[in-house]
């Protein structure tokens, strides 16, 4: 789990790695009760921040698209 996990995440790809990380450990089985709530915690915190930056992400793709969403095509 995160070293301080008071502290909030520096950016999208370390929460997403410290939420992967989280879920393996609680999935794990081996967390005495204690761990396993703060762990639930701080999951759902870093849940939050990456909703947070992706909503952000995607309201910034709306306004340089001038409000029209384009469906992407790989070229």
């Amino acid at each position: 789990m995160s070293t301080d996990p008071s502290q909030p995440p520096t950016s999208y790809e370390a929460a997403l790695a410290e939420l992967e990380q989280l879920v393996q450990v609680i999935e794990s089985g081996q967390l005495p009760l204690e761990q396993l709530l703060s762990g639930y915690k701080r999951g759902a915190e870093l849940l939050a921040f990456c909703r947070g930056r992706l909503d952000a992400v995607e309201h910034q793709i709306k306004l340089l698209d001038e409000g029209t969403l384009k469906p992407w095509t790989p070229q």
